[in-house]
């Protein structure tokens, strides 16, 4: 059945006239305007009868008239079969508008070229006006077909697709005899079919004035393109709902891209991370070696040596403790580095804290550097562990130091401040050293980097900082130029609670002797060094290697306290003590662990011990469970 020309002309100016998110408007070969449409009013301020036969270069800006840009575009659109672009254009009252730009050469039938169709979007204001009418509906029907990059057409109030452009014909291959008539749904996936994708975008056209998104549509062959999509409701002069406007862009090129790029992405950062994870590696490798080989050679000296005088040998033993002291606090590094190391939070005054460390860093940084400590104000509490925070401060400065060889200035600086994420202190070590290079900043710190020689430093001493200051909820940062000093902040949520007590020594009385104690731990060396130094402390030790077995032992024994690891292949050592307190509510139960699971930090009320430990901490740990079980706490508690 023939259609009715005049009918899909009619058809053709109703579309068009519909879309006001696109200046859409006709060129001659010589880039004067014939055409007009309300989004161009719209973007550009001009009536039609102030604009029609003006140059189009009436819109573009002083400097690209001068470059002789719109002649460009127009041999670019005629010789390559398409212009496309974002450029900054003028409206007729001087202001200035980013536009999506697409200009298709329009031909005879003979391939000369007549003119040009040019779809122009405002992407600075995207909000919508009321659209009016082309007067030109010939006219109109040649511009809509001669864009070939979008497909334009028209729906019925049902979603029939009621005309079809070449732009369309091209995008989703259906010529018109083929698709007209059909429900739009037609483009779309069986999956978005299935979820009522189609008939949500036309009520929300209706209810909200317009439709927009991006999705995966469906080709005549069956492939997939990534498809923007544009759908405003078309209504009549008297205001009838008679269809919708559709525009749809093939997008799948720049989807393509963009995925292309984040598979690029993720290819650097895993190489990133596995160039971190081979520096870390090895650097641990370096430093444990260096303390093991202390470690390692004193011991053996002493076997080798029984006849050593016990002054020599105590000298020894010192100096197994004081390396094996420095490879806990390495440790502790790498676990505030990784955000596992269990914290022992303090409320603490930052003036008495600084003004000792300024103390301590005069007499330990030598007579060429001078040490100030400026503080804005007096009364500065931050809620941190104490150790970290020296540790961190400590790093700091002898970064500092190794950057002044001749000397110099090193100020420990606080201060407040607010922001809308709340109250912060600030903390500055700074110096007027070398200075880092911004390639020196970028990977400070990280694990291991360090631009030292090596054995001079272990490259986890910025890292700290950056550890210790994310776990304490703020975070680090460097300001450093070459010749000019660093920086180094650290900002700490500020704190109003009360101080913390100083907490005081373990008590002179040991634990209760023939204290029966059920040990639970998986690794053999630390369950015989803790069954060992238990049995040192007065207590009978029962010993499990897991959870089940415990279990099983608190069924048949009576236990006093139990003391049980964390980290366990199976049942965890946070499992095991919830099982065991449901069974017997008043059993003391102490936990160890070497970091802060991620579970205890939710909430565990149980003690915890941290590894390693010695005689005295776990004393301490095991009586303050002790007493927390007596009747008179109970009674309290309950």
């Amino acid at each position: 059945m023939e259609q009715d020309p005049d009918s899909d002309e009619q058809r053709y100016a109703r579309l068009v006239n519909a879309v006001t998110d696109y200046a859409i408007y006709m060129l001659d070969a010589g880039g004067h305007v014939v055409t007009w449409n309300a989004g161009a009013e719209r973007f550009k301020g001009y009536r039609r009868d102030e604009i029609v036969g003006a140059h189009f270069s009436r819109f573009f800006t002083p400097e690209d008239v001068a470059a002789g840009r719109p002649a460009d575009i127009l041999r670019i659109a005629a010789e390559e079969g398409r212009f496309e672009g974002e450029e900054w254009r003028v409206r007729k009252d001087g202001t200035r508008f980013l536009c999506h730009i697409v200009v298709d050469p329009i031909r005879d039938d003979d391939g000369t070229v007549a003119g040009f169709a040019k779809v122009t979007r405002d992407v600075t204001d995207r909000k919508a006006h009321e659209r009016a009418l082309f007067e030109s509906e010939q006219r109109f029907r040649m511009l809509v077909q001669g864009v070939h990059d979008y497909a334009i057409y028209m729906l019925d109030t049902e979603g029939l697709v009621s005309n079809w452009n070449s732009g369309a014909q091209a995008i989703k291959g259906y010529t018109a005899d083929e698709i007209v008539g059909r429900h739009f749904s037609t483009f779309y996936t069986d999956h978005d079919r299935a979820a009522g994708e189609p008939e949500r975008a036309l009520r929300t056209a209706l209810t909200e004035g317009k439709y927009e998104r991006e999705a995966w549509r469906v080709r005549k062959d069956g492939t997939l393109f990534w498809a923007n999509v544009v759908i405003d409701p078309i209504y009549d002069e008297g205001g009838r709902h008679v269809g919708f406007a559709k525009i749809t862009r093939d997008a799948t090129d720049r989807k393509r891209a963009e995925e292309e790029l984040e598979r690029t992405r993720a290819e650097l950062a895993q190489s990133q991370r596995l160039q971190a994870i081979g520096e870390l590696t090895g650097g641990i490798a370096h430093d444990f070696n260096n303390l093991m080989t202390v470690i390692a050679g004193s011991v053996d000296f002493i076997r080798q040596r029984p006849e050593l005088a016990p002054e020599k040998r105590r000298q020894y033993l010192d100096a197994i403790a004081e390396t094996a002291d420095r490879a806990i606090k390495l440790t502790d590094q790498l676990l505030a580095f990784g955000r596992r190391k269990a914290l022992k939070p303090e409320v603490i005054p930052l003036e008495g804290r600084l003004d000792a460390l300024g103390e301590v860093l005069t007499r330990t940084l030598g007579s060429r550097i001078a040490v100030d400590v400026d503080l804005g104000r007096s009364d500065l509490r931050v809620e941190v562990d104490p150790s970290q925070l020296e540790t961190a401060i400590l790093n700091a400065a002898f970064n500092a130091r190794d950057a002044m060889p001749d000397g110099g200035r090193l100020t420990l600086a606080a201060d407040s401040f607010a922001d809308a994420k709340g109250e912060w202190v600030r903390v500055d070590i700074r110096d007027t050293g070398l200075g880092m290079p911004p390639r020196v900043v970028e990977r400070a710190f990280e694990p291991f980097f360090t631009t030292k020689e090596v054995g001079k430093g272990t490259g986890l001493g910025l890292s700290q900082i950056h550890g210790f200051a994310a776990q304490a909820g703020g975070r680090a940062l460097i300001d450093s130029r070459e010749g000019a000093g660093t920086t180094i902040s650290i900002f700490l949520p500020a704190s109003d609670k009360p101080l913390t007590e100083a907490a005081g020594e373990a008590p002179a009385d040991g634990l209760p002797p023939g204290l029966r104690v059920l040990l639970v731990e998986d690794s053999a060396p630390v369950r015989h060094f803790a069954e060992e130094l238990l049995a040192a402390l007065g207590c009978e030790v029962v010993a499990a290697e897991g959870g089940d077995e415990a279990l099983a032992m608190l069924g048949r024994s009576e236990i006093d306290l139990l003391l049980t690891d964390i980290v366990m292949p199976g049942m965890s050592g946070v499992e095991l003590a919830r099982a065991a307190q449901a069974e017997h509510p008043d059993l003391p139960i102490v936990l160890a662990t070497g970091y802060s699971d991620e579970i205890i930090q939710k909430g565990s009320h149980f003690p915890i011990v941290t590894k390693p430990y010695t005689a005295k901490v776990l004393t301490r740990v095991m009586l303050t469970a002790l007493a927390d079980m007596d009747p008179a706490s109970r009674a309290a508690a309950g």
